[in-house]
């Protein structure tokens, strides 16, 4: 990821509770790219900008290709690793990374009905945005623009659900061992009700999202070069054995977790999840 600069930025504070932070990449090179990321958990809002407009040419999954992207969207969770193909010449992107029960929170979403899938500006109260953003003098002005749109949308109202972000925090607190059927015990509720809610606010049963986190810090723990041994990241994390961890990285990412230590150089991994060349 070395033709790319990346910034992260906190969130202002009243935001701190539902958005994550803000990333900022910068490519200047002129060729064209294709990007690969993982599914990280994460909702947002994404300001894309190349030289003729939309950077992003197309977003490939396994089970479906969007093209025609939007220079501003806003997405949901995914479950499936993705593929952008970027068009030749110097772009940015201003992805505004919501935490995971932030669709619901500000934006007052089911969830579930985003899944994967995107919203144009006009679809989420943000048709007012795309001129400012493409015509602001820097990407400071651009984070500002979009800081204070949701800050105004805030105010409008907050919809939470406490019992399922008190989940989410049990999951990220202990994702090494945590199970679904420990969270319905721990918040004294069904099996049944806990998927129906966490469904409907974060946008994908909890069981897959626990695969998905966990997933996503077996990257992180490659990417820091700390473990010797791939077996010893699969046992830290609670991986049945070698062979289910190797499979649960392949379904996220498409390559093996030999792969992404070899290519270290072109993988990244932060806080907004995990991305390669």
């Amino acid at each position: 990821m070395s033709t790319i600069a990346f910034s992260v930025f906190p969130s202002a504070p009243p935001l701190r509770r539902d958005i994550e932070c803000i990333r900022l990449a910068v490519h200047t090179g002129t060729e064209a790219l294709t990007v690969k990321t993982c599914p990280n958990g994460l909702p947002g809002i994404v300001f894309q900008m190349g030289q003729g407009g939309s950077a992003i040419s197309s977003i490939s999954t396994r089970s479906a290709k969007t093209a025609n992207v939007p220079v501003l969207f806003l997405h949901g969770l995914g479950a499936e690793p993705s593929v952008m193909q970027f068009t030749a010449g110097p772009f940015s992107t201003i992805q505004v990374v919501f935490k995971p029960h932030a669709l619901y929170s500000v934006f007052h979403i089911d969830s579930s009905t985003l899944r994967g899938g995107f919203w144009l500006p006009h679809e989420f109260g943000g048709a007012h945005l795309t001129k400012p953003l493409v015509s602001a003098r820097s990407h400071g002005e651009r984070i500002t623009i979009l800081s204070e749109f949701l800050i105004a949308r805030l105010a409008q109202g907050i919809r939470r659900d406490e019992l399922v972000e008190a989940s989410l925090a049990s999951i990220h607190e202990r994702i090494e061992t945590i199970s679904v059927h420990e969270l319905a015990e721990t918040f004294n509720i069904s099996l049944r009700q806990l998927e129906k809610r966490f469904s409907r606010v974060v946008g994908m049963p909890p069981k897959l999202y626990i695969r998905i986190k966990r997933v996503n810090e077996a990257l992180h723990l490659i990417s820091t070069g700390r473990y010797e041994r791939l077996s010893d990241i699969a046992y830290a994390l609670n991986f049945y054995d070698q062979p289910h961890f190797i499979r649960e990285i392949k379904t996220f990412s498409w390559v093996t977790p030999t792969s992404i230590a070899q290519k270290v150089s072109e993988f990244r991994q932060d806080q907004t999840g995990a991305s390669y060349l």
